[in-house]
């Protein structure tokens, strides 16, 4: 039996608790491509609606896995990136995408997201 109190030193708990959330892990993956412009990440992820991607970016920020670069430019230019920590979280990602993959198969269902196309 799991207790409470441990719940917060899990490592488990705190992978989760990182990369948990509609669009992160989303996020992360397009963020291993190098760095991304808000409004390409937001034609990407189409069906977030701008306060949730903003709000998922804050906290991957808050976070340390990706940071923020605003250009002093008109129209303002921000570009979002991984951090040294999130760049070390991609082969945990893959194996999460490998599982994933082999568990809808087995389940008979067409995966059709190319994550990691040629990475196989």
């Amino acid at each position: 039996m799991i207790h409470k109190q441990h719940d917060k030193n899990c490592p488990v708990t705190a992978t989760i608790n990182l990369i948990g959330g509609k669009y992160k892990p989303i996020i992360l993956w397009y963020l291993t491509k190098g760095p991304t412009r808000y409004g390409e990440l937001k034609k990407y992820i189409s069906n977030a609606t701008a306060k949730m991607l903003t709000q998922q970016l804050r906290e991957l920020e808050k976070d340390k896995l990706i940071s923020r670069k605003v250009y002093p430019i008109v129209p303002p230019k921000v570009e979002y990136s991984l951090t040294n920590v999130g760049k070390s979280i991609s082969n945990v990602m893959f194996e999460m995408y490998k599982w994933g993959k082999a568990y809808l198969i087995n389940q008979g269902v067409k995966v059709n997201c190319e994550m990691y196309k040629g990475r196989e």
